[in-house]
Formats: C-alpha cells, structure tokens, sequence
C-alpha cells in the first residue's frame, strides 16, 4: 500500500474528505421540505430501501433484487473510502457440513443466540425469538459458501484450522451437527494473514476483502435493481398515517433527500462502537477511553438512533465482541481506535493489571471462543477501591517478542486499511511512546507507574515478582497459576524491555434494536414497527455467546431470509 493512500486514508478519519457522487450515480437534488411528515416529492423511489452498505446490507440487497424488486442503498462513506465491519474483518464464516444432523444444528444455534435450552442457563436472552432465529440458521447456514459462489464462482472457501468445529463443545447438538467456517478468498494457496489486499486485483485478496469483493460482484450481477447513493447518510424514518415505514430521510451535498421504499426499509447501519453517548450508556466500566475498537469508524448508531426515535424497543445494548486490544493515540469522535491484537498471549509475554500482577490465562484473549468474552475480565470492577483495576491492562515482553513479529494484525482491521499506521517490527509505536521501553523489569514497572492512565498504582515489585514466577513456570512448562498453554510458556528474559497498554475492546458492539426471527424491528411491547427491518449488527442474534465469524454469518443468513420476504410484500400507501 503506498504512503500516499495510506495518508489520504487517515485525511478521510480526521473529516478532510471532499463530498462525491459515485461514478454512475445521478447527483440528487434536495427535496422540498416535508408536510404532514412527508415530502411534497420524492428524491428516490425503489421497492425496498436498505441503510448501510456493508455485509449485512449488501446481501439483503443482491436477495431482495433476486426475488423482483427494485433496491435503493443509503452509504454514508464515499465510494473510495468505503470500509464496513465486513471489509475490515478476518473473512471468517459458518458454513456448517450439509450431512449434519438440522435438529442438532438449530438446537446449536439457540444455545448460542440465547441459552435457554442449556440446563445451568438461569435466563434466556431472546427466548421469545431464539428459536425461529435458530431454524433460519439451520436451514440457511449450510449453504452459505454456496451462496456466495453463486455470486461469484471464482470464491473460494479455505480451510480455517480452529473454526471448522463447534466453539463450545458441551452445548445441544454441538457434535451431531458437523459445525464448519471457513476464510474468505480467492486464493487456491492462501497467504500470510497479514497480507495488505485492499489494493490488491481481486485474485489475490482474501479475508474480509475477499468477502466483501465477493458481495460487490453479486450486488454488480443486478444491474439497475441495485442503485447504491455513496455520501448519503441516513437520519430519520418516514411513516404514513397507518404508522408504516414508508421512507428514509438523509442528507446529501448538505441538504436533505427524501427516499421512499414502497414495500420496506431494512437497517443494516451496525452498531454504535463510535457514538459517544451511546457508548457511556451501554459500556460495561469507563466507556470511553476504557475501550477502544478495531472495526470501522463508520458505525456511530444511526440506525439505533432512528429506530428509537420511529418507537423501537432495544435488547441486550451492552453486548460486545471483545477482548483486550492495543489503542493508539489516533481517535475519532473524541474515542480511541484500537488495533486487533493477535501477539497477546505469545510467548515472552504476559498481562498483568495496573498494580504488575497477572489475572488470567494470557492465552484466553486470543484463544477462540474465549476471545471474545475476555472484555468481562478487563472491566472488572474492585469494590474496595472502587477503581477499574485492568484498565488498562498491560502486555509485558522483551526485545525476542519484539522482533519476531508483528504485535497487531497488518493485513486486517485498522492497520491493513490504513486508519492506524504499525511497521512488522513494532518500531513506530516505541518511538511515539504507545509502547514503553526500558533495560531493566523493575525500570519498566516505574515507567507505567509514572503513566497517566496507570495513575501511580504500579507496584514495581509485583511486577519483577510476577517475571520471576512467569519465568520459573517455563522452565516448569506448567503455568502453576492459571494453566496457560504450555506451547507459550517463554520467557521475558531478552532485554530490552516494553509494555504496551490494553483496554477493552474488539471488531463491534452486537446489542441494539429489538427484533424478532424475521428481523421486523419490534417497539417496547413486542408488537412490530410496520414496514421496519434489521439486519446485522444493529441487532445481533448472538446475544448468549460468539463463535469467531458470526457477525458475517448473520449477515448472510438473516440478510437472505429479509431480502426475500420484503421484496414479497404489497406496496404501503402514503
């Protein structure tokens, strides 16, 4: 990737991105102002109108125009900066084997989205809604890789070693239903993860670009039935006097556009990882600089907003995929971007709390699916002190670590899309003092305890203790404290030194509107916002536990099922 799309990607984080029309798309003139709640005329007419242009967005688009009917995209991103959760993700999704047993595979699925058929689970956590969810998984999730090679032959499922079995093996049917993911690409030979392939020719893409060029080229296939508005963020819902969702409102140049969907409107705007607000009412611990993110800096909870504000009801807003990951000093919004962090939990390292000790198995951050849930233990909350002891938490290691590899994900994420600027032998982060450096153990616990955000609760005699008693279990090969994998047991032993700061955080938020198995958006008491869909992580199905890929599979699986049902629906009436 050159420096110069690098520096005109992060121009565009900062807000320094000049407004365009995509090639293709017919500028569109602002409206006049709205009467009796709805505009005198219409700026865009189509069968169904989707919010957000990512996964979950593209595939409930390239189905609702399979089935017949006309599709008006809102993207708030500009065409050459257009970089959803599913573009900067791992490419990683289910795709359970077709002689699994169905019954297996829905009990599965609603063991994950809510738990209530799990004997020791004390509360569901969509029980109204869970098993519908899991029926359209089972039917729909085997055939995913077959759906996407439908759009394009070329695409090709690889192996994914780790993900090609059920994530929590004691759960219903977690044997009899032959659970498989699988990596997006159209590489025969994958290569290395951190293979930068946002520029790349299709060919040599894989992961989350190769998904998300898989989609492009469905959405592509249909024609005029797909018209994508780039720059066109969405604001607020229309309804007419029955109460049914008849429009969007957005804005476009800086003026208000009016779009009508005759049948529905699907939102597909992801979650609220960078709306500030949202994230100090929903957050677990200091919600702000307690966390940070290494998904889009796109998903700022539009689509929540709106829903709300049209009477939409919400769930599980808390829930998160996360883990503890780097941030850099780059924000937006006024909140740190973080970096995913596959190197915590390598060996000659370990995690240690803000007063130097060790408080669980390093190898449960990246180990799959406790990655995922690990957010729990960094918000921990001391009752005594009243403080948030692991915030930030902080990865010890030495020069041996350091350059062996990269301590983030390259080819992925923030860094692989230029949102964060990381070199392979982690030199960049030392020299702006991300990552703490220092000859001695007991030098270093001084350093973070002189940090701000540590706030002098360094102890630097845990610290050196914590070294000394990490060492002698390597040469045990046992971690006699909290049974880390002994493959990783190296020590910390090469100077120089370094610790790099950990909060919370990971690719999205999963919690937000409340929605039934059919995706309808769902007021407080149940009953249906008329018209209103969902789809993706505005409203995650998997509210209970994540198993790596997920977010992707639901786009797929959920985006199919709406795509199909709304463009079957009668027109509504202004």
């Amino acid at each position: 990737m050159s420096k110069s799309v690098v520096t005109s990607r992060r121009s565009f984080i900062k807000g320094a991105v000049a407004g365009a029309v995509s090639a293709g798309v017919a500028p569109v003139m602002a409206a006049p102002a709205p009467q009796n709640g709805l505009p005198a005329k219409w700026d865009g007419e189509a069968d169904v109108v989707i919010v957000g242009f990512g996964g979950a967005g593209a595939t409930t688009g390239i189905v609702a125009a399979q089935n017949g009917a006309k599709v008006i995209i809102l993207e708030k991103n500009p065409q050459n900066h257009h970089y959803s959760n599913t573009r900067m993700s791992g490419g990683i999704f289910h795709c359970p084997f077709k002689d699994g047993d169905p019954k297996a595979l829905k009990d599965y699925a609603q063991a994950m989205f809510s738990g209530e058929n799990i004997d020791w689970k004390e509360e569901g956590e969509i029980p109204e809604y869970s098993e519908g969810l899991a029926q359209l998984w089972a039917d729909l999730s085997p055939t995913n890789l077959e759906f996407l090679q439908s759009l394009d032959p070329a695409f090709i499922g690889g192996s994914q070693p780790g993900f090609n079995k059920a994530s929590f093996p004691n759960f219903p049917g977690a044997k009899e239903c032959k659970y498989n993911a699988y990596r997006a690409t159209y590489q025969k030979r994958m290569k290395n993860f951190n293979q930068k392939s946002v520029d790349s020719p299709k060919e040599e893409t894989s992961s989350g670009e190769a998904f998300w060029r898989c989609l492009e080229e469905g959405v592509k296939k249909q024609g005029d039935n797909i018209k994508v508005y780039y720059e066109t963020p969405a604001s607020s819902l229309l309804k007419n006097a029955k109460g049914e969702v008849v429009g969007v409102v957005a804005t476009q140049n800086g003026k208000p556009v009016y779009f009508r969907g005759k049948k529905a409107v699907v939102l597909c705007s992801g979650g609220y990882e960078y709306n500030k607000p949202m994230r100090q009412a929903f957050l677990e611990g200091p919600g702000v600089d307690g966390w940070a993110f290494y998904g889009t800096t796109s998903n700022t909870g539009d689509g929540i907003a709106m829903g709300m504000a049209a009477g939409a009801g919400l769930q599980k807003v808390g829930k998160s995929a996360a883990r503890v990951i780097v941030p850099a000093q780059t924000r937006y919004n006024g909140m740190r971007i973080g970096s995913i962090t596959p190197a915590v939990g390598s060996a000659n390292s370990i995690v240690v709390d803000n007063y130097g000790n060790r408080y669980e198995a390093e190898t449960k951050v990246t180990d799959n699916p406790s990655r995922y849930f690990f957010y729990k233990a960094a918000v921990t909350f001391d009752i005594s002190s009243l403080s948030y002891p692991r915030t930030p938490s902080w990865m010890i290691f030495d020069e041996k670590l350091r350059t062996s590899k990269p301590l983030v994900g390259l080819g992925i994420s923030t860094v692989g899309y230029g949102f964060i600027d990381w070199d392979e032998k982690n030199e960049k982060p030392i020299a702006s003092g991300l990552i703490l450096k220092a000859d001695s153990i007991e030098e270093l616990a001084n350093k973070i305890k002189q940090h701000p955000e540590n706030k002098g609760r360094m102890v630097p005699a845990n610290l050196v203790e914590q070294v000394t008693r990490f060492n002698k279990f390597c040469d045990d090969k046992k971690d006699a404290d909290f049974g880390r994998r002994p493959a990783t047991l190296g020590k910390i032993e090469q100077g120089p030194f370094y610790a790099m700061p950990l909060v919370a955080g990971g690719p999205n938020t999963k919690g937000g509107l409340l929605a039934d198995a059919d995706r309808r958006v769902l007021a407080w008491d149940g009953t249906p916002i008329p018209r209103l869909y969902s789809v993706g992580e505005i409203a995650s199905a998997l509210k209970f536990v994540y198993q790596g890929g997920g977010n992707l599979t639901e786009c797929l699986v959920y985006g199919r099922h709406v795509g199909k049902n709304v463009a079957g629906l009668p027109d509504t009436t202004l």
